[in-house]
C-alpha cells in the first residue's frame, strides 16, 4: 500500500504520522511542491495527505503548482480512496471542490479547544471538547455535500468529511516537540497578539499528556480512514 503526501515547505512534514504509517507497513511517498516536483499518477496512490505551509490556496499567480495540485485533488476524491487534509491541505481539499477559502479575522495559533459536532451516520466522530494545535489565519466554507465534524470558537469550521473516507482538519493532530519548534521558528512573525493566539513559549511548554492525547486522537482518525 502507498501512502503519498504533499508538502508545501521543508519545516511541515508528516510529524506523528510518519512513525504511524511506517508501523503499519505502508510505504512513504512525497511531492516536494516547493522544490519543484510534480505528482505521481492518481492510480498510483493509496492514501493521500496534503500537508501544511504558510501560502494561502488563492496564490496560484505565484505559485501556479497549486492549480496543479487542487486538480489532483479533486481527481483524487473522485476514487473514493482515503485522504487526510491538514491545514493548508484541507484548505485545498476545499478549494478543489469548489468552496471558499479566506483569512480569517483573527489567527489561532497555539494549544486551543476544538468542539465535536454530533452526527448521524458513518462520519468519524470527534469528542465532544479536546485542545489540539492551531496554526492558521485562513478558513474554509463547507464544501457541497461535506459533513461538518468540529467547530471552535475561533473558528466555525474545523473538520469535515466528504464521503466515507476523506477528511479535512484546521489543525494538526500530527505535532511533536520538534514540528512545533519549527513552526516557531519559521512562522514567528505571525505570532502576533489576538485572541486565540498564544504566546511562543506557551506554545512550546504544552506537556507530554498533550501530544499523547492529539496522537491518540490521530490514531483514531487514520485506523478510520484507512479502514
Amino acid at each position: 500500500m502507498r501512502a503519498h503526501y504533499f508538502q508545501h515547505v521543508p519545516f511541515e512534514g508528516l510529524g506523528a504520522m510518519e512513525d504511524w504509517l511506517s508501523e503499519r507497513g505502508w510505504e512513504i511517498f512525497c511531492t516536494r511542491f516547493f522544490a519543484g516536483e510534480s505528482p505521481p499518477p492518481v492510480d498510483e496512490v493509496d492514501f493521500l495527505i496534503a500537508m501544511g505551509g504558510p501560502m494561502s490556496i488563492n496564490d496560484e499567480a505565484a505559485l501556479p503548482w497549486l492549480v496543479t495540485e487542487k486538480q489532483f485533488i479533486r481527481a483524487y476524491l473522485a476514487t473514493g480512496r482515503p485522504m487526510l487534509g491538514v491545514c493548508l491541505g484541507a484548505q485545498l481539499m476545499a478549494g478543489a471542490l469548489g468552496a471558499r477559502v479566506a483569512p480569517q479575522a483573527e489567527r489561532e495559533i497555539g494549544w486551543l479547544p476544538i468542539q465535536g459536532v454530533a452526527n448521524g451516520g458513518d462520519v468519524f466522530a470527534f469528542p465532544p471538547e479536546v485542545t489540539v494545535f492551531h496554526w492558521h489565519g485562513e478558513a474554509f466554507d463547507l464544501p457541497a455535500g461535506s459533513v461538518l465534524l468540529a467547530r471552535s470558537e475561533g473558528c466555525a469550521h474545523q473538520a469535515f468529511q466528504i464521503g466515507e473516507r476523506a477528511i479535512g482538519l484546521q489543525f494538526h493532530l500530527e505535532t511533536t516537540s520538534a514540528s512545533a519548534c519549527a513552526l516557531c521558528e519559521n512562522c514567528r512573525d505571525e505570532l502576533t497578539p489576538g485572541p486565540w493566539v498564544q504566546s511562543e513559549q506557551t506554545i512550546l511548554d504544552a506537556p507530554k499528556e498533550t501530544y499523547a492525547a492529539n496522537h491518540q486522537l490521530l490514531d483514531a482518525l487514520l485506523t478510520y480512514l484507512t479502514r
